[in-house]
């Protein structure tokens, strides 16, 4: 049985109410969805070269994975291959000020 994929307003891992930030951690807290993001930032793959950029995933899984972000709005199948739609471009630039946050916080940790 396929998965529902996090959407806000419905109830999600960790909130019965849905809250948007709610269902978008439970969305990118699915394996693989991080890394499939990550490695669609600089131009598109195909799914071949997503499946090699990401290193062990399953062709199942990855298929699964692109559908899902594919319905959230992220991603769109083009002639290139995958590639962020303006609002998953939108979320990969949000990852920036997270990234550098996460140096700091790894320094402070060790």
């Amino acid at each position: 049985m396929k998965q529902k994929i996090p959407k806000p307003g419905s109830a999600v891992r960790g909130s019965t109410t849905g809250r948007p930030i709610m269902a978008l951690l439970d969305l990118v807290g699915r394996r693989w969805v991080l890394r499939i993001l990550w490695e669609l930032r600089g131009a598109p793959l195909t799914f071949r070269g997503l499946q090699e950029a990401c290193g062990g995933i399953s062709p199942s899984v990855l298929n699964q994975r692109l559908s899902d972000l594919r319905e959230a709005a992220l991603l769109d199948l083009v002639d290139d291959g995958y590639t962020p739609t303006p609002l998953g471009r939108e979320l990969l630039a949000q990852f920036t000020p997270l990234t550098i946050w996460a140096e700091k916080w790894a320094k402070a940790v060790r």
